[in-house]
């Protein structure tokens, strides 16, 4: 391969090796490459041997033919893409586009710091609750997402065949992954199951207000528990982030319903059973369209439009007595939902909650009581949402297992405390301090004092070029640090720092031997 491109073997060889095996084999480089250069000679594999050289291509003929040449000597455009060539330079590319793909976000450091605050408020309420954290790859089997359910996420995924031949797919949501991670354990998995997680998704759909292609989601889930009992520790577990973030039930509130009401009412309206979970996802869309737009899906499921508009009407009861005057009182569906308010009063959230029979939940996987929390406004699309799902697993050939859960994505919640002014005024990311070493010679020192902040627990910039002391604050006060610790040459004489707090300007002098020990004092202040 070295031989087979217009550059000097020997000069390549001895980058690759180093000078003295380079030199060894100079003469035999040189020889290969001025048969090479000819196009007329065959390299043949004994040639090669003969000259110790270790060669893939066997032939270098004036048409290029024959044996495996290196990607870099069969590349016709490879002079364009490196710059090399006549003239130097080459064609000029074309101007890298700087913006992230459609859909997606680049997160720089003052952003990240909000990504950062809103995750440390989802962990700090799914741990107050008892919850512990997993995760799963991005990447899953495209088998988990595909369902026959007309689900628009089977057709919003980002999938595709790997080199192996395999179908995977950018996961667009993680209650599968769970499920495959569950079945996985088998009879290892102790119930019940408490685990969140914050993945970041993916589905290809038109964008909105709060709604993009990619988005961190916290999902958070209970598996092993039949009773609603477990729907109210999720719906208590949200209410806690919301608060945590200073909302309040006038800002939101949770609607929630039973897809098991819905079954009882599709029932009673001679829907076949096979057919629930499939109308449920019908009967979501008609939130964003009119029924005509789906009349085509309806025939297909052998629904008459009399069913839908009656089903939709029974759907739009406003409360749990309205809906038992068409159920009747033995309903166990709304038993079970009179239950949650119960259960919601005792945990103190029953203000948040709002009894809606026409919340369905796109997903057709969900079984029980399905919830949707939502901008009391009305100006953003749902905050987060959940339910039960205790059939997921079968579906994957596993034992039948009790489940339910929520998911809650970043875009929307941060888009509301826009709207509610409660985003916080300055999230830190920036260091604690700045050392900054007036003089070269002090470098050293200054390394040190550095180091014995961070030993002490400090997050600490050091300053590693030659700047002046008007650049040094400017800088520290732009990356939100608190304090500018000084090497100066006088107190280095002394063994002394000076360190200026740039909240209230104050400045004194600190012993190079106790930083540690004042920095702890700080902390604890």
């Amino acid at each position: 391969n070295i031989c087979s491109m217009k550059f000097s073997g020997v000069a390549m060889l001895s980058a690759c090796v180093g000078a003295p095996l380079a030199e060894a084999f100079a003469p035999s480089v040189r020889r290969c490459a001025a048969a090479v250069t000819r196009r007329t000679t065959t390299v043949s594999p004994s040639f090669v041997r003969k000259n110790n050289l270790l060669c893939m291509s066997t032939k270098a003929t004036a048409d290029g033919g024959g044996g495996r040449a290196s990607l870099a000597a069969s590349d016709s455009d490879l002079q364009r893409k490196t710059g090399s060539g006549k003239g130097g330079g080459g064609a000029k590319l074309p101007k890298l586009e700087t913006g992230p793909v459609k859909g997606t976000r680049d997160f720089y450091p003052e952003d990240l710091a909000l990504r950062t605050f809103l995750f440390d408020k989802f962990r700090a309420s799914s741990r107050t609750f008892g919850f512990r954290e997993y995760d799963a790859p991005v990447l899953e089997h495209e088998d988990l997402y595909v369902r026959k359910a007309g689900e628009e996420v089977s057709g919003q995924l980002y999938s595709f065949e790997d080199k192996g031949g395999r179908r995977v797919a950018l996961r667009p949501e993680m209650t599968p992954s769970l499920a495959r991670m569950v079945m996985a354990r088998g009879k290892g998995a102790v119930m019940p199951i408490k685990w969140f997680s914050i993945p970041q998704c993916w589905r290809y759909e038109r964008m909105t207000r709060g709604r993009r292609r990619e988005h961190y989601q916290w999902n958070v889930d209970i598996w092993g528990v039949p009773g609603v009992e477990a729907e109210a520790e999720l719906l208590a577990t949200m209410v806690h982030l919301f608060t945590s973030l200073g909302l309040t039930s006038v800002d939101v509130g949770i609607k929630i319903n039973s897809r098991a009401v819905v079954g009882e009412v599709l029932t009673g309206l001679g829907v076949p059973a096979d057919k629930f979970a499939a109308t449920c996802v019908l009967v979501d869309k008609l939130e964003k369209v009119p029924l005509d737009a789906v009349q085509g899906d309806m025939e297909a499921l052998g629904l008459d439009r009399s069913v839908v508009e009656r089903l939709t009407s029974v759907l739009s009861s406003g409360s749990l007595d309205a809906m038992e005057e068409v159920l009747g009182p033995s309903s166990v569906a709304l038993a079970d939902l009179r239950q949650v308010f119960t259960l919601a009063e005792n945990y103190g959230i029953s203000d948040w909650l709002d009894f809606d029979a026409s919340v369905v939940r796109g997903l057709a996987y969900y079984t029980g009581a399905v919830f949707e929390a939502f901008d009391r406004r009305g100006e953003l699309r749902a905050v987060a949402g959940g339910g039960r799902y205790d059939k997921l697993l079968e579906t994957f050939g596993g034992a039948p297992t009790p489940a339910c859960g929520f998911g809650f994505g970043d875009a929307v919640i941060v888009e509301l405390l826009k709207e509610r002014g409660l985003l916080p005024p300055e999230l830190k990311d920036g260091p604690d301090a700045v050392v900054f070493a007036v003089d070269g010679d002090l470098y050293g020192a200054g390394i040190g004092a550095a180091t014995a902040l961070r030993a002490a627990g400090a997050s600490v910039d050091v300053v590693l070029e030659k700047k002046k002391a008007k650049w040094v604050f400017k800088h520290a006060d732009r990356i939100g640090a608190k304090y500018v610790f000084i090497i100066g040459k006088d107190e280095y004489e002394r063994g002394e720092v000076s360190v200026k707090d740039l909240g209230n300007g104050e400045q004194e002098l600190v012993a190079m031997d106790n930083l540690a020990e004042w920095w702890t004092g700080v902390e604890k202040d």
